[in-house]
């Protein structure tokens, strides 16, 4: 899929917020998804779009120095992590630990690969680059 705007981007991030939020109500499983890609290739403006599908009222930030963020929805929480800075995620693992298996939450993370072991085997993983035109590129579970 191929994104030449922000906005197109967020819009493809609503409609999976409203998807999950929609399912997961009815079974309230715990949904994680993973977003892989390089810096500036979209993965918070992804993770603004599924908030606002879910119904997230908070503005969304990067938790590139947090390592987490937590937001509410009605019905449920989404978190949010970013482990880019940790070689190893230490205490943050056992949190991510925790959290994926909470009823009622969707989970996000990029920078995934230090916590890979912990990640259930049926998550979802979005990848994210650019292309020579500068529009943004998703691949699903690659």
């Amino acid at each position: 899929m191929k994104f030449r705007s922000e906005t197109e981007m967020i819009s493809f991030g609503k409609t999976l917020g409203e998807k999950i939020k929609n399912g997961f109500l009815k079974d309230s499983k715990p949904v994680v998804i993973e977003l892989v890609g390089d810096v500036g290739t979209g993965k918070t403006t992804l993770t603004r779009g599924i908030a606002e599908g879910l119904g997230v009222k908070e503005s969304v930030t990067s938790p590139s120095f947090t390592i987490s963020k937590h937001y509410t929805f009605p019905g449920g929480e989404l978190v949010h992590y970013d482990f880019y800075r940790l070689l190893d995620p230490g205490l943050m693992a056992d949190d991510l630990a925790d959290v994926i298996h909470s009823k009622n939450t969707v989970v996000v993370i990029e920078w995934g690969e230090s916590v890979a072991d912990i990640l259930p085997e049926n998550h979802t993983i979005y990848k994210l680059s650019l292309s020579e035109d500068g529009s943004h590129i998703l691949e699903e579970n690659v």
